[in-house]
């Protein structure tokens, strides 16, 4: 079997990068097996792995709960961010030179996330969520600090129509002067998912402007929906 960093880069990145440009998301082929999905949801029984656990509902974020990874991260979750840094650099770079604003990231995301730690970012982000019927995610931004990665990614670990109904991915885009679109996406076990974290260039009549973009995720219906969450930046 091909390693999750194999088949992380056999993807159709010109695909993923021209999707994610022009509507701020793109879902990818699948690169976890059933089983490894699987084995993955079953980590959050594991409350050891975690640094902290979130009730949606506490915090008026929606309804439902995730929990933070701690350092060091499960195997499969470190290799899996490390194998999506290096091909969403392209994209946060081309991004960072449209919006005229700085390009912080280095070549590998040891060195990045060694540059997030000097900084006083130093607590893991990774995360698995859980939603059960009535659960629900509201649009939101990820933002835990100075140093941001403009991409992260969402990897389905249930399947829709199976093992849960609704639940869909949302993204909201404010476009500048102009009411603001939306994408709804159905997460697919397995697939990842790569999203703007906190917002993206679009064009306007003066080049390029800068379009704030929220994320959520719709009522679930029924059944148990779960996913692993990759925000490429550490949180102070």
């Amino acid at each position: 079997m091909t390693t999750v960093t194999q088949r992380v880069n056999a993807l159709n990145w010109p695909t993923l990068h021209a999707e994610t440009d022009a509507a701020g998301c793109a879902q990818s082929e699948q690169i976890l097996t059933a089983e490894e999905c699987g084995q993955i949801a079953d980590m959050y029984e594991e409350v050891e792995l975690f640094r902290s656990t979130v009730d949606m509902a506490r915090h008026r974020f929606g309804s439902g709960q995730y929990r933070y990874f701690d350092y060091p991260l499960p195997e499969v979750v470190a290799e899996l961010r490390a194998a999506f840094y290096p091909k969403l650099l392209p994209v946060a770079r081309d991004w960072a030179v449209k919006l005229r604003q700085p390009s912080p990231w280095p070549d590998t995301l040891d060195e990045w996330l060694d540059m997030c730690h000097d900084a006083g970012q130093k607590r893991a982000t990774p995360i698995l969520l859980s939603y059960r019927a009535n659960d629900w995610n509201a649009l939101h931004r990820d933002l835990y600090g100075d140093l941001v990665f403009p991409l992260q990614v969402v990897i389905g670990l249930d399947r829709p129509g199976v093992d849960h109904e609704g639940g869909e991915f949302m993204l909201v885009e404010q476009r500048p002067r102009a009411q603001s679109r939306g994408t709804v996406t159905t997460l697919r076990q397995g697939h990842a998912l790569i999203f703007t974290t906190r917002d993206r260039p679009v064009r306007s009549t003066r080049g390029w402007s800068t379009g704030p973009v929220r994320h959520g995720v719709s009522t679930i219906r029924r059944g148990t929906r779960r996913t692993l969450g990759l925000v490429l930046h550490d949180a102070e």
